[in-house]
């Protein structure tokens, strides 16, 4: 553990790849070389400052947050930690990489306006809506039920980071992932406990961190987490197959983070399985060359998937609906009074059997026979 801190600038090759250091996150990150880390998801200190006990209508006590570690002289204090273990992430971060920060009410709005004082750009706010939380035992406010994550990337003109959007729509049945996210508390077999009690106070559930690291990871990648906890981030990334790096002040949280990734079984399936091509990066294909390759024929209708709208095809890739001519993108969009629409998502053609078939189908295959050559003949 000494090692690590007494290292002022070690080589990218001495990364402490899938392991755990123990030590304050700040000097830590300073013995990491500079754009090192592919991803950062962050669960610092919320600063609760909790004053009185919390107690339920039985009076028993809650076993919230009110561990050393959340506790903070005040706030120019939180805000001087923060700045300081932010900065170093940018540094490490590698220059096509993104940071996720989690906070409450408490603290989020700190953390969010310190990031973009240091350079880092805004992606998304992603509301986690907790579908099973804690009561308002007090009644005197409203049910808090969510924590905020910030998505930011390391500078406003970084062009490339990534973001597996295709994944993502799988993962909500076919539609574009929302910002708001609902997940229930860690409870049950998952919640970590020693002598019955939490062993962490703030655990996350492993859903979140899942969602998280397969929208903005690739298998392999190094994914920073520089408040480990428990090891969710750890746990995670073992099973998606991404590298991890974790620092953790409290001795008793490593020993248990160690204990709960040695435990997780070997993986039985090959990065195919976690991986979602995305259409983006794969060969571009026009709607011409499917009709000069004679996937699709002149003067054949295409469909929208209620069969409600009907267009046919133009020998110069056009599409004809009534009066309308233009682009399979462009008739989708006026089909549906919309000003843009993507129309490989749009238009169906009929196969021999009558069964409407997506043009975008038509596509790949087009793309394995013509491009990725993997067809006979």
């Amino acid at each position: 553990m000494t090692q690590h801190l007494q290292q002022q600038k070690p080589a990218p090759t001495s990364l402490p790849l899938n392991d755990i250091i123990q030590g304050n996150c700040i000097e830590v990150l300073q013995t990491l070389p500079a754009c090192s880390v592919n991803l950062i998801f962050a669960d610092p200190p919320y600063n609760l400052q909790l004053r009185n006990e919390l107690l339920r209508p039985n009076q028993t006590i809650v076993d919230g947050v009110d561990d050393d570690w959340d506790h903070f002289s005040d706030m120019a204090n939180y805000d001087a930690f923060t700045r300081a273990w932010l900065h170093e992430c940018r540094r490490v971060l590698k220059d096509d990489g993104t940071i996720w920060v989690i906070g409450s009410y408490h603290n989020i709005f700190r953390v969010g306006a310190i990031l973009m004082d240091l350079g880092y750009w805004m992606l998304n706010d992603v509301i986690w809506h907790k579908t099973n939380p804690m009561p308002n035992f007090r009644g005197t406010r409203f049910q808090n039920a969510t924590e905020t994550l910030i998505w930011a990337k390391k500078a406003a003109e970084q062009k490339r980071y990534t973001f597996n959007y295709h994944a993502m729509k799988h993962l909500n049945d076919d539609k574009q992932m929302q910002s708001v996210w609902h997940i229930p508390l860690c409870t049950g077999p998952e919640r970590i406990k020693v002598n019955g009690r939490k062993a962490h106070s703030t655990q996350k559930p492993e859903a979140l961190l899942y969602r998280v690291l397969l929208a903005s990871s690739n298998p392999g990648d190094i994914v920073l987490d520089p408040f480990f906890g428990s090891g969710t981030t750890g746990a995670v990334a073992t099973k998606l197959r991404r590298q991890y790096i974790g620092i953790e002040q409290e001795c008793d949280y490593v020993e248990l983070a160690r204990s709960r990734i040695a435990a997780i079984p070997p993986t039985l399936f090959d990065d195919a399985a976690i991986i979602t091509p995305s259409k983006r990066s794969a060969p571009r294909v026009q709607f011409g060359q499917l009709i000069e390759a004679r996937y699709i024929q002149i003067g054949q209708p295409v469909y929208s998937k209620k069969r409600d709208i009907v267009a046919t095809i133009k020998a110069d890739s056009h599409l004809c609906w009534g009066d309308q001519v233009g682009s399979i993108h462009k008739i989708a969009a006026l089909a549906q009074g919309k000003t843009a629409y993507n129309g490989w998502e749009y238009w169906y053609y009929e196969d021999d059997t009558g069964q409407l078939i997506s043009i975008d189908a038509l596509r790949e295959q087009y793309r394995a026979c013509h491009i990725t050559e993997d067809c006979d003949g």
